[in-house]
Formats: structure tokens, C-alpha cells, sequence
């Protein structure tokens, strides 16, 4: 069998993108610290990078189940997760676990649900 370079260095890209979100964080943190420079391409480029979307997930949970079960599931049918009531449910930024969090009813609107962040995720960890 023939191994690609991907698959035999699987911790580089992960690194090279751990290393890229530090290095991000560090500049913008750098330049809201920055006193009005007048500097306008600064500012611009600031803008784009924090207008660039993300798709981010709250992961309640998970499951394993066998393909006969999952062909088996109709309205009304019920899925056990692998987490229980209260324990705290991961947040998912572009498929990367950047924080934990519990569920919680928002005050503005007792109609939908948020979450309360309990733990942010260094970039160092895997998810």
C-alpha cells in the first residue's frame, strides 16, 4: 500500500492550522491594543478577517449503532446519546472542539435555547 504525505505526517496540517489561529489571535489582539494609528488598511484588514463566516456546532452528543438499527428508526423513535442530562455539550468551530458548555433557556426568548460557555479549549489540545 502506498502512503500519501497526508496520511503519513497526520499531526502536520493540524499543527500548521494550530499554529496559524495563534498567530492570528496574536496580531488582532496586537492591533486592538494599538492606540487610533490613522493606519485605514490596518483596520480594512481587521474587518475582512472578522467578517469571514464559521460554521459552528453544539455537539449534544453521539451514537454508534448498526446499520439494521438505523434502518429500523421511524417517527417517534428515540436515540440514546452517549452523554447524560446536565453534562456539558462541546462547541464546534469549522470541525475543531474550541470550548464546552452547559444548555440553558435565554432570557430574552424562554422559546429557544444557548449555551452558557463553562470552559474555553486551548488551541494546543486536539478535540
Amino acid at each position: 500500500m502506498i502512503q500519501t504525505n497526508a496520511e503519513a505526517e497526520p499531526d502536520l496540517p493540524e499543527e500548521q492550522l494550530n499554529r496559524a489561529i495563534e498567530e492570528l489571535r496574536g496580531v488582532l489582539h496586537d492591533e486592538q491594543k494599538r492606540p487610533e494609528s490613522g493606519d485605514e488598511a490596518s483596520m480594512r484588514n481587521s474587518g475582512v478577517i472578522m467578517n469571514i463566516p464559521v460554521d459552528v456546532q453544539i455537539v449534544l452528543g453521539s451514537t454508534e449503532m448498526q446499520v439494521s438499527d438505523l434502518m429500523a428508526l421511524q417517527k417517534g423513535s428515540t436515540v440514546a446519546l452517549n452523554r447524560r442530562i446536565g453534562e456539558p455539550v462541546d462547541v464546534v468551530v469549522n470541525g475543531r472542539k474550541i470550548a464546552r458548555g452547559e444548555i440553558t433557556v435565554l432570557e430574552s426568548d424562554p422559546s429557544r435555547f444557548g449555551i452558557r460557555l463553562t470552559e474555553i479549549i486551548s488551541a494546543a489540545k486536539p478535540a
